[in-house]
């Protein structure tokens, strides 16, 4: 099989849009492109639903058959004949064909800006999904002009068949794009595809709700529904800190048919959904992530099962994922590898809870540079409270799968790689063959995967770095990022200087004494 980076599809139709943004930043010319695509396919959709209301009227088989022309009319532009069909009402001047037509008009910004507007009057559904930031932008009207020429290319047309499709397709392969080309920053609203398909085929949801809190442009969201073998029998609810992204979000969403609750604020500070219990959480949150704000944190939380530190926010994050899973959920994350292995005391103190209370089901250890432009490692946790041996599933609290994934993975790009989907089906085999009551096949691998037991990891001083379990020679510690190596070294000298106060105290006031 071939494997493809996130940005080899559909290259030249991402050049041309590119070469229209003139002086607009990278980081916010998606803000620009994206509705144009999203606006294309609510024309789309809402221009095939009325051909096919034109043709049902006319058919003396169907219900809604009349010879009444006036009649006709009213049905065919009947809101509610559309949103049955999940179709969004798209007036006249917001139709693609009214864009195009008027693409070249000294005032198609303002003529956009007002497409937005009147979209939302029409569907209250889509209140603060749409921008109007066209006509206050930069961009020159022709610049827009070229844009709207290149969504009207007839592989888009509304009589093309899977145009719908295309344009969902579309939609992503520009958000990959985008995110590339933002570097570090990219990240914070796009997954590499491979980690999420990896992440889906090892939770593997097919029913129930799935719960993303840092859910960026809703990529977790389309991978489960495509996993899941019947449509729609996924409910999905997501958190999103930025507003610009949780609109890329909703529109994404909404693009692949999907109706997902997504939510504004900071997940850490502000749950937006404080009673959700979910059968799966799968994200990929911040790593690293300094001066949170975790002094704004009631030690009364309920999330909380330890203590928290400011300095980071990778074990907060995965308390509040723990607590929002339901009694059979199964929690799959993206983490970066301190905290494998973080000596932190607040951070160290709630791993050890999580291997004791038999929280940890698995750790798969990823290669490098799966992100774009950063070759910082990472790794997925798997947390479950479905380890009882129960619901088909194998008794095995007292154990923890480990996969040292780090040799896998080709490179698709001077920059990233990716894994392919052998390697994906490989490391989510192990995982089901693990954790299923009955299922076949598994065994340890040297080098790959162990199933070690609890007493082996709290005699590894709690590290969860799967090399320490499957036997690689490669030295665990030269995993570990400068950057993060030196806030955990900072952090303990930091602990050590305020030891060091404190015994400095004592010994004088002791010598006070004696004199």
């Amino acid at each position: 099989m071939t494997v493809k980076a996130d940005i080899d599809f559909q290259k030249d139709l991402f050049e041309a849009a590119n070469k229209m943004r003139g002086s607009v930043a990278p980081a916010d010319y998606k803000h620009y492109v994206l509705p144009l695509i999203f606006l294309r396919y609510l024309s789309n959709k809402y221009e095939q639903r009325r051909k096919e209301l034109e043709q049902i009227v006319k058919d003396p088989s169907s219900d809604w058959y009349t010879e009444d022309d006036e009649m006709r009319q009213v049905i065919i532009t009947d809101p509610d004949q559309y949103k049955a069909e999940n179709v969004f009402v798209v007036p006249e001047e917001a139709s693609w064909s009214y864009i195009m037509k008027n693409a070249k008009q000294p005032n198609i910004k303002e003529i956009l800006d007002n497409a937005m507007k009147r979209l939302e009057e029409e569907n209250p559904e889509l209140e603060g999904i749409l921008p109007r930031i066209y006509q206050g932008s930069n961009l020159p009207p022709e610049n827009v002009a070229g844009l709207i020429e290149i969504f009207s290319r007839d592989v888009f047309s509304a009589n093309t068949d899977d145009s719908v499709d295309i344009l969902g397709r579309t939609y992503e392969y520009f958000i990959s794009s985008f995110a590339a080309s933002e570097g570090n920053r990219g990240g914070e609203f796009f997954t590499p595809s491979s980690i999420v398909k990896l992440l889906v085929a090892m939770l593997e949801p097919k029913s129930g709700i799935v719960f993303d809190p840092a859910c960026g442009s809703g990529g977790m969201f389309i991978q489960s529904e495509e996993y899941a073998p019947n449509k729609h029998a996924l409910s999905f609810y997501g958190q999103e800190n930025v507003v610009t992204t949780v609109r890329l979000g909703k529109m994404n969403v909404l693009l692949h048919g999907i109706n997902a609750e997504i939510r504004l604020g900071d997940s850490l500070l502000n749950d937006q959904f404080p009673d959700l219990k979910a059968d799966y959480v799968i994200a990929n949150p911040p790593f690293n992530q300094k001066d949170w704000g975790a002094d704004r944190l009631s030690k009364k939380d309920p999330r909380l099962i330890g203590p928290v530190t400011n300095s980071n926010a990778n074990y907060m994050w995965i308390q509040h994922f723990l607590y929002h899973l339901n009694d059979t959920g199964t929690a799959g994350f993206v983490m970066a590898n301190g905290a494998m292995t973080t000596n932190v005391k607040e951070e160290k103190e709630v791993r050890q809870k999580l291997v004791d209370e038999g929280y940890i089901d698995c750790i798969v250890q990823l290669p490098e540079k799966l992100f774009f432009t950063t070759g910082i490692p990472c790794c997925l946790f798997f947390l479950s409270k479905n380890r009882d041996g129960k619901n088909g599933y194998r008794a095995r609290k007292n154990e923890i799968l480990f996969i040292d994934a780090r040799k896998m993975g080709t490179l698709v790009s001077r920059k990233q790689k990716a894994l392919s989907k052998e390697e994906i089906d490989k490391i989510a085999a192990v995982y089901r063959a693990y954790k299923y009551e009955g299922a076949e096949g598994y065994e340890d691998v040297v080098g790959f995967c162990k199933v070690a037991t609890i007493e082996e990891v709290q005699a590894n001083d709690y590290k969860l770095t799967p090399g320490i379990y499957v036997g690689t020679e490669v030295s665990d510690e030269d995993d570990i990022p400068f950057e993060e190596k030196m806030a955990e070294l900072t952090q303990r000298l930091l602990e050590q200087f305020e030891e060091s106060n404190r015994l400095q105290e004592k010994i004088k006031m002791d010598l006070e004494e004696l004199m």
